[in-house]
């Protein structure tokens, strides 16, 4: 005999299912006859029609199902099938870092991120290297520090229109709330993107009683004399950096403050009934139900 075939089905209305035991683990199988032109139906959701006829047990491929044509994306509705309204998140609260422009962050950590040219990125990594073996000990608030590399040109058409796109990005990434507003801004001097444009101006801070301390630091400075004067100006921004994020603490904040990315880690027919829902009925948790109260944790 066989081995015996065990199979994963979602939704009632669902005439396919997941093959978990048997080759080729993880594709779905017909639990009935679906006829010509019949719907294929997966997550209680027509996913297409039958090709030809299925009879049942037979595994299901690409070459067994017509996918219907795309709607227009002017046409298409925000949802066809409502979500259940999901049990209240009320009261609970964690300990994050909260930040002057009122984000607030799950960690404190000191970010280093780059302008629009890669080839900082191995400073960038040096940098982080030296100030985790050097200053990062000294202050034991700070959770980490790390480098936001990326394979952007220097050379690009700064002001053309898709350029806004990766400039956005580049932006946003010094925005995220684990940074507290500390990030530095590493460039050459030469790029046609300036350093400033990644940067609000509020994040231009000036600390009161200190001299002026902004957030960008140019290795093509003229006062730089030497690879080794460059590494030391990196080192003392870093370091009063590390000085005010050191004096911050953590304290309770409402689950409405979380700030949550969720990412795809390579889709197979598993996907759907593992991770995916855990990590959309957790936000849907997040976002529609998180209350404002700190009552319990």
């Amino acid at each position: 005999m066989g081995e015996r075939a065990f199979t994963i089905k979602v939704h009632d209305r669902d005439n396919v299912a997941i093959v978990v035991n048997t080759v080729p683990q993880g594709h779905k199988v017909a639990l009935a006859d679906v006829a010509e032109g019949a719907p294929v139906v997966r997550y209680g959701e027509v996913i297409g029609r039958a090709a030809r006829t299925i009879a049942r047990g037979n595994w299901i491929d690409e070459s067994l199902v017509l996918l219907p044509e795309p709607p227009s994306l002017d046409d298409l509705p925000l949802a066809t099938s409502p979500a259940p309204e999901p049990p209240p998140l009320d009261g609970y609260t964690f300990d994050g870092f909260r930040n002057e422009d009122g984000s607030v962050g799950t960690k404190n950590v000191l970010g280093i991120t780059t302008t629009s040219v890669q080839c900082v990125a191995g400073v960038t990594d040096l940098l982080v290297r030296r100030i985790k073996e050097e200053l990062l000990p000294r202050y034991p608030n700070v959770d980490d520090v790390v480098a936001l590399n990326h394979t952007y040109g220097c050379g690009v058409a700064i002001n053309a229109p898709a350029a806004v796109v990766p400039i956005r990005t580049l932006q946003n990434l010094t925005r995220n709330p684990n940074f507290g507003g500390e990030v530095m801004i590493i460039g050459l001097g030469c790029e046609k993107l300036e350093p400033e444009r990644l940067v609000p101006a509020e994040r231009n801070r000036t600390v009161a009683g200190e001299p002026p301390d902004p957030p960008v630091l140019r290795l093509q400075e003229e006062s730089f004399h030497g690879f080794g004067e460059m590494v030391s100006a990196m080192m003392e921004m870093a370091e009063k950096r590390l000085a005010r994020m050191d004096r911050r603490r953590r304290e309770p904040c409402p689950a409405s403050d979380l700030v949550v990315g969720v990412q795809c880690g390579g889709s197979d027919a598993f996907s759907g009934v593992t991770a995916n829902p855990a990590v959309g009925y957790a936000a849907d948790l997040i976002v529609g139900r998180a209350a404002p109260c700190c009552s319990r944790k």
